[in-house]
């Protein structure tokens, strides 16, 4: 059990050695549309990385999902095969949004065996992600 300094300890020497391990410039939240990003995620049980669609104008969100889900099938079958997708997603703070994501199972942000394969998902799985978006960016954009 770790107290709640070592755990914030633990997630900020990670994410600095993931940075160092690999250092690049990410998109996340430049994707030049509003309350749609790309994010990283990594906690005691999974780690993850998303694309989430966040616009509270129900409209908007529906117009970009629909475009994702127009592209569904090459995201899959040449970028992404396991990802998953979730319409209606409700997060902690009970906000609705919309999201595409890949998880890995039993990895621990307190367990540093598990930190290297980690970081190797989040940056295959980004890279991939962000090659897709900037394939089909203006059909997204549009």
């Amino acid at each position: 059990m770790f107290s709640k300094a070592e755990s914030q300890k633990l997630r900020e020497d990670f994410w600095i050695s993931f940075g160092k391990s690999f250092p690049r410039k990410w998109i996340l939240y430049n994707t030049k549309i509003k309350d749609f990003s790309f994010k990283f995620y990594f906690d005691k049980k999974k780690a993850m990385v998303m694309l989430d669609i966040e616009d509270q104008n129900i409209e908007n969100r529906i117009k970009y999902w629909d475009k994702m889900i127009s592209l569904k099938t090459i995201l899959l079958d040449d970028f992404l095969p396991e990802a998953i997708f979730e319409e209606d997603c409700t997060l902690e703070n009970r906000k609705e949004i919309s999201r595409i994501y890949l998880e890995k199972q039993n990895v621990s942000i307190h367990n540093k065996n598990t930190w290297q394969e980690t970081m190797v998902f989040l940056k295959e799985t980004m890279q991939q992600f962000e090659a897709f978006y900037l394939e089909y960016e203006d059909f997204i954009k549009a």
